[in-house]
């Protein structure tokens, strides 16, 4: 009964960090047109978001280390929920700013520490569940951009629905935060002799997978709106839909991701899923129709649905006495990939077109199938024994 209650608390964390994220994100278009932003400006606005989410993940893993991650979550839920508000009520660019500098510090704590709670979940299962809490995260994500759609639809100004997508996230979050593992719950216990300290290699190779991951996350999250708007004239409303085929499409993944994994393994579902998700940006880079597009999104969602769920089981392995650690560093990787995906989409629309920056996350696709053999990882080896002094 107590895993089962934790499983739920933490699914609530993930379904809330969706929702409130990809509210936000299918309102970048509205946000662009408010404050007049050019294609490179608004890179520079969104690379200010990721930025600050790392010191917010590093934030997160320093405190978690002492109190435990409930505790962090349990403040950083509904502070996302206040931050995103605060993004629709900006009125001048320096209130926006410091909005979204806000809106980077939360996401970081809760990124960090709903997975260190989710790898602890499953780590008490002793079975993947990891991907199910990911499939959550988009459920909450679709609902997030249907909420722009609909809100659209209705005339609502940027505030109202960013306001009220805040209510129901904040609600939510508090109450399910009573449930989640506590510091003592999240702790494993180590065989004697085995090393608990988090080796770097592994980690590095698992993050750098993670990072062009989340370059074509960054691609699709911050510049689908904008490409169908601009490149069809698509509506707020149908614009909206590019993000939600993307998370539809990595919802039906990652509900199956667990079996999924279990009959195939960690390194090949990160192989295919790699090889799909480049082809899907490309689909999206030839499209002729918003469509077509909005098609492609949908193919970049199903073929990168695992890789993101199968980084952060990767690192809990790597981690065997629970601290949090190898999860914080990892998901470090996750910034650096919006930071450089927010970077060099920008720099290539401004310079060339937004269909053809579409083409550089596609290439680098590549790379996650060349690292896939990292995520192959298991709890680091015994440490060295100290040898008995000699007795008289």
């Amino acid at each position: 009964m107590r895993d089962r209650r934790a499983r739920l608390s933490v699914a609530v964390a993930y379904l809330v960090q969706g929702f409130c994220f990809a509210a936000l994100l299918t309102q970048v278009g509205v946000l662009q047109d408010k404050f007049g932003f050019s294609d490179g400006e608004l890179s520079l606005v969104l690379l200010a978001v990721p930025v600050v989410a790392g010191v917010g993940s590093v934030l997160a893993g320093l405190l978690s280390t002492r109190h435990g991650s409930s505790p962090v979550l349990r403040a950083g839920g509904p502070g996302v929920a206040l931050a995103i508000t605060a993004v629709g009520l900006a009125g001048q660019a320096w209130q926006l700013y410091l909005a979204l500098a806000f809106v980077g510090l939360m996401l970081g704590v809760v990124d960090a520490t709903m997975n260190m709670q989710g790898v602890s979940v499953e780590r008490r299962y002793g079975r993947p569940v990891l991907n199910s809490f990911h499939a959550v995260w988009s459920v909450g994500a679709i609902f997030g951009a249907l909420a722009t759609a609909g809100t659209s639809r209705l005339d609502w100004s940027i505030a109202a629905s960013l306001g009220s997508v805040a209510v129901v996230g904040a609600i939510l979050a508090v109450a399910a935060g009573p449930w989640q593992l506590r510091r003592a719950e999240e702790v494993a216990d180590v065989p004697p002799g085995v090393a608990t300290a988090v080796p770097w290699r592994p980690v590095i190779l698992v993050g750098v997978a993670m990072m062009l991951m989340f370059i074509a996350d960054s691609a699709v999250s911050n510049w689908s709106t904008v490409f169908l708007d601009n490149a069809f004239s698509a509506s707020t409303s149908v614009a909206a839909l590019g993000l939600a085929a993307y998370q539809a499409m990595m919802l039906v993944g990652r509900t199956a991701g667990d079996l999924i994994v279990r009959r195939f393994g960690p390194v090949g579902v990160v192989s295919v899923g790699g090889v799909v998700g480049g082809l899907g940006l490309g689909l999206v880079a030839a499209s002729q129709s918003a469509a077509m597009g909005i098609a492609g999104f949908a193919v970049v969602g199903i073929g990168l649905s695992l890789v993101v769920p199968q980084s952060f089981s990767a690192a809990g392995r790597l981690d065997p006495a629970g601290t949090g650690v190898a999860i914080a560093r990892v998901n470090l990787f996750n910034y650096v990939g919006f930071v450089v995906g927010a970077g060099l989409i920008g720099a290539v629309a401004e310079g060339a077109s937004l269909r053809l920056a579409f083409v550089v996350p596609a290439v680098l696709a590549v790379g996650i199938v060349a690292l896939a053999p990292a995520f192959r990882t298991t709890a680091p080896a015994p440490a060295a024994e100290v040898p008995a002094p000699a007795t008289p």
